[in-house]
């Protein structure tokens, strides 16, 4: 198959018909240069994007005939109030009308359907004008669901209000544009503290009248995972409350990784205990016991520590919720500082 230039193209076609999207690699394509290279008896067409084509140097070269003629179905700014492009005999406009054919408005309709469905349900509509993650990477994502636990997470440990709020992004998801990132971890914060329901729109707008200050912060550098997502936040009274999750293997799986300094590796799942004590033989044996005569099924449980009787940090996956008696007897038999259960809700 031959290769062919820009160049020779533009010097051998009687029409040249633009498509393309419009990038910063494509804006002006077609200016001064390239019209220069075409026969004095071609034609333009552009009914792709506007900027494609350098408007100035269009008209220009249409004014000194050094091509024929322009056929426009877009322009910078539409519609094209004064463009003096519009006056010259050479020049075709046409509406840019490729929305409104029957097929294009049946798929509008289906794709307003699934949007209000979306909306309906809670979840994210990423072409709603007034949500402000902007376009969503499908490498960003699956990271949506995981913020939104880790935000549950981050509530169910942070027990008092909340001051202020970092979202973290650690990887080679900084590459790409994390803002929904942002959004997911508030509306996983306020999904079970506020009554009314959270959703992407309104979740920047509870953290404004809570007085809660949210900061994205993006970086490279991970050297233990692809991808860790990191919410870290300060309390009224000073308590620093972090939690991190990331998705591993090829199923992407959910796993909760960090909690408060504590490096654990956890599926996330409906519900999780989160445990804080002073590390001393038999805290295990203990808390088994009384869960386990409350018929509550450990279903994982790992426990993480700095050194050895100094704190330690478990936290653990139930079949089901938990009693606030049973947890009350757990809390006062291991003597914990921590003691929470967190229900992760879709």
């Amino acid at each position: 198959m031959q290769t062919v230039s820009l160049d020779d193209l533009l010097e051998r076609s009687d029409f040249i018909t633009i498509h393309m999207p419009k990038t910063p690699e494509t804006t002006g394509m077609i200016g001064a240069e390239q019209l220069a290279k075409m026969k004095p008896t071609a034609y333009v067409v552009n009914v792709a994007r506007g900027g494609l084509i350098d408007e100035d140097a269009l008209h220009d070269a249409l004014v000194a005939k050094t091509i024929a003629g322009a056929g426009l179905d877009v322009f910078v700014q539409e519609p094209p109030k004064e463009s003096p492009l519009l006056a010259l005999p050479n020049v075709v406009v046409t509406p840019h009308l490729g929305a409104s054919t029957d097929e294009a408005q049946e798929k509008a309709g289906i794709s307003v359907a699934k949007s209000v469905r979306l909306a309906l349900a809670g979840e994210l509509v990423p072409d709603a004008v007034n949500v402000a993650g902007g376009v969503i990477d499908p490498y960003v994502r699956p990271g949506i669901p995981l913020v939104e636990k880790l935000g549950q997470l981050f509530a169910g440990l942070a027990q008092g209000p909340l001051e202020s709020l970092d979202v973290e992004v650690h990887g080679e998801l900084v590459d790409y544009d994390v803002s929904v990132l942002k959004l997911a971890a508030l509306k996983g914060v306020f999904t079970n503290v506020v009554s009314e329901t959270v959703s992407y729109v309104n979740a920047p707008l509870l953290a404004e009248q809570r007085g809660v200050a949210v900061r994205l912060i993006a970086d490279a550098d991970s050297p233990e995972y692809r991808n860790v997502i990191t919410l870290r936040g300060a309390l009224a009274d000073g308590t620093q409350v972090s939690v991190s999750g990331t998705l591993t293997g090829t199923k992407q799986i959910e796993k909760l990784v960090g909690v408060n300094g504590y490096d654990v590796e956890v599926p996330i799942a409906d519900h999780h205990i989160v445990m804080l004590y002073t590390d001393r033989p038999g805290i295990v044996a203990v808390y088994g016991s009384e869960f386990g005569d409350a018929g509550i099924n450990i279903a994982g449980m790992q426990i993480a520590r700095r050194e050895a009787g100094g704190q330690a940090l478990s936290v653990l996956t139930v079949d089901s919720p938990v009693p606030a008696e049973v947890l009350e007897r757990v809390r006062v038999a291991i003597e914990a500082d921590v003691l929470v259960e967190v229900e992760i809700t879709e």
